[in-house]
């Protein structure tokens, strides 16, 4: 039985950052070598971020990440690193990098390449047809990428067969709701139907759509976690293994270091992790996401329009989390239609949570365009028009703070409306990153219970969450005077937008037949106004934009 001390290094990488990720990369090299570890092991793509998608159209981009290897390499003096990076030779590959002591030992490109929903490796990664075995410290491991692991019959069981005793997949894996334990229990069966110690590295951090969770951990043979790391944050787990020499390697193996490590070394202690529960999961993925996003595009202070509504109450909590309550704005901007009770709500809100916030009336303007178009509206009833020039003018004057101060708007749109289009294009919709703009009505409702229930006291107050929700664009507007009640929609959706379920299908799960063809009807006439709204963060199995791509002009309809 041989002693060996493994790193996981779970970084969080910003997408072309070559001169910033190789130092995040060079300063985890230092921690670990210094705690004496065998083997650092960083995600997939360390070097360039991941995805970079186009970027890896540009020869300069390519070379710069392969110069930044060479830098990688030669800091690897008395420590071995497998690093994620993009390969070139003859076609790019996704890679990972095996080096010790100063020296590249040996590369290993991904087989397995993913191509659906938010993945599109095969428009730019040949794949690897290789699976070699790396002997570190004496001790045989395989190394693969991400989607390997994901096959039962991949290059995971390739290497076994052949004699690793260890398995290390270094991934890029991103976030849904409810993924953490399924991939946990895709990790348990490859380590247990492989019989090896399976490390698996991942990603963490906010990139656009995207936010990568982390939660890298480390399973013994029978598939059990033995070692975690945190979720949502950077983190560099080390743990010791004892290696029992059960196997002898098959075929060719590439010799990094034959030598175990024999001197004593100071015991690695025990640690333990928070494990979220599925809405503090999603909360936690929503402020990274938000915090990522802001800060890598260069932002530093957001601006929030506070209706006094539970969506823009949940959006300036999340955000105030992301950021620090210094850096969010608060605008409440009333019309005639705005209620005493919503005036007061975002007013107590912010001072909840700590913000300053601007009081604008819109009223004077929508005087001023009325007058305008007086003429043109002439012999017309008020309708929808005149309800949506409030939310344009908001959408003005968002935008002017943002452009006089340079502020980031966050819109406040969630899914259910999002997906029926019950918002207004260059109104509600106008802004820079539309936080939960992939969360359900329900589920904001949830959210914002749970941020209450963190904070041990009411941020979001409690009338917000308990009254009924209405864009006040008109006197008396409720949402179920144009949509059915939430929690009939959300269902509705889920199964036609996440689960691809038919007209009749849904009907079966009990629900009326005409209120599921007129929200069918919403969901597809409202394709173009989705495709001009802001990016936002993905937390379902299929969110709009990169996960679900319709055609704007289609006529086709479920039946």
């Amino acid at each position: 039985m041989s002693s060996f001390r493994i790193g996981l290094a779970q970084v969080n990488c910003t997408v072309g950052d070559l001169e910033g990720n190789t130092a995040k990369i060079l300063h985890y090299i230092d921690r670990a070598r210094a705690m004496q570890v065998d083997l650092l092991c960083f995600p997939e793509m360390t070097i360039t971020g991941y995805p970079p998608e186009d970027l890896l159209l540009k020869p300069e981009f390519i070379t710069g990440n392969l110069e930044k290897l060479d830098v990688i390499v030669r800091h690897s003096a008395a420590i071995a690193l497998v690093v994620g990076f993009v390969d070139s030779r003859d076609g790019l590959y996704n890679a990972a990098a095996v080096a010790y002591d100063g020296e590249l030992c040996g590369i290993y490109h991904k087989t397995c390449l993913p191509n659906y929903g938010v993945f599109d490796e095969k428009r730019y990664f040949q794949p690897g047809t290789k699976a070699p075995i790396f002997v570190i410290n004496g001790v045989s491991i395989g190394v693969n990428i991400c989607e390997d692991i994901w096959y039962p019959t991949g290059p995971a069981s390739r290497q076994a067969s052949a004699g690793a005793e260890v398995i290390v997949n270094i991934s890029a894996s991103p976030y849904h709701a409810g993924k953490r334990d399924f991939r946990e229990q895709m990790l348990s069966h490859r380590a247990s139907e492989n019989t090896v110690i399976l490390v698996y590295t991942n990603l963490v951090g906010g990139q656009d759509e995207l936010v990568f969770d982390g939660g890298s951990m480390l399973l013994d043979e029978r598939g059990e976690a033995i070692a975690r790391a945190k979720q949502f944050e950077e983190d560099l787990l080390v743990v010791d293994l004892d290696i029992e020499e059960h196997r002898r390697p098959q075929g060719p193996r590439i010799i990094v270091s034959q030598e175990a490590h024999t001197e004593p070394r100071t015991p690695i202690p025990a640690r333990s992790v928070e494990i979220h529960d599925r809405v503090g999961e999603i909360y936690a993925a929503l402020v990274l996401g938000t915090r990522d996003y802001i800060h890598k595009n260069g932002f530093y202070r957001v601006l929030v329009a506070l209706s006094g509504g539970v969506d823009s109450s949940l959006v300036a909590a999340i955000a105030v989390d992301a950021l620090g309550p210094e850096n969010v704005v608060g605008v409440s901007m009333p019309s005639r239609y705005s209620s005493e009770g919503s005036r007061t709500d975002a007013r107590l809100l912010s001072e909840n949570l700590g913000i300053e916030m601007r009081v604008i009336p819109i009223e004077e303007a929508m005087d001023s365009y009325l007058s305008i178009l007086a003429g043109s509206f002439a012999g017309t009833q008020e309708d929808i028009a005149e309800e949506n020039l409030q939310a344009r003018i908001r959408g003005n004057i968002l935008m002017a703070l943002s452009n006089k101060f340079g502020w980031l708007v966050l819109t406040t749109g969630n899914k259910s409306e999002i997906a029926c289009g019950y918002c207004t294009l260059y109104g509600d919709t106008a802004g820079g990153f539309a936080v939960i703009k992939d969360v359900p009505k329900t589920l904001v409702y949830e959210l914002a219970r749970h941020k209450n229930s963190s904070a041990a006291r009411e941020i979001i107050p409690r009338r917000v969450i308990e009254k009924e929700p209405s864009a006040e664009l008109r006197p008396g507007q409720r949402d179920v005077d144009s949509l059915p009640p939430y929690e009939v929609l959300d269902p509705i959706l889920e199964a036609y937008i996440e689960e691809d379920k038919s007209l009749d299908q849904i009907v079966a799960l009990g629900f009326d037949r005409k209120m599921v063809q007129r929200v069918i009807s919403l969901v597809d006439r409202s394709e173009f106004k989705r495709r001009q709204s802001p990016p936002g963060i993905k937390i379902t199995p299929r969110a709009f934009g990169k996960d679900r791509r319709f055609p704007i002009t289609n006529r086709y309809r479920s039946s």
